[in-house]
């Protein structure tokens, strides 16, 4: 099977050795996604809801270049610094899915690779369209 890659064009890529998303067939796997902008920069410091949208928006974005949607996604692994910020995390999460609900999880981690990120999230998708 053909297998595309997804990039989202930072240097990060390159360097730890991954692609922002990877599609082999009709399956799709996008990276650890997080809130940052094109430029790399963190979007909604200390703001679990608004960093979860964020990176949903990115993850949605992935999916695209990958020729998925978010209605192909069945499964999303999130993973957050703080537990208590399930409630803010879990909206955001609703709110994008709707009516897809996912298969998902959410872990407490110690630490994301800035000290500025308080959540991360992993999906995979099928295309069945």
């Amino acid at each position: 099977m053909k297998r595309k890659t997804v990039t989202s064009g930072t240097e990060w890529e390159e360097r730890v050795g991954y692609s922002r998303a990877v599609r082999v067939g009709n399956d799709v796997r996008v990276s650890g996604t997080t809130a940052t902008d094109e430029e790399g920069n963190v979007i909604g410091e200390g703001d679990a809801y608004r960093q979860t949208k964020r990176v949903l928006e990115n993850v949605e974005s992935a999916l695209v270049e990958a020729g998925a949607s978010i209605d192909d996604v069945v499964r999303t692994r999130m993973f957050v610094t703080d537990i208590e910020n399930w409630e803010p995390v879990g909206e955001a999460h609703a709110e994008f899915f709707g009516d897809v609900r996912p298969a998902t999880s959410m872990v407490e981690v110690s630490g994301l690779i800035d000290p500025e990120m308080v959540v991360e999230i992993e999906a995979d998708a099928v295309i069945t369209a």
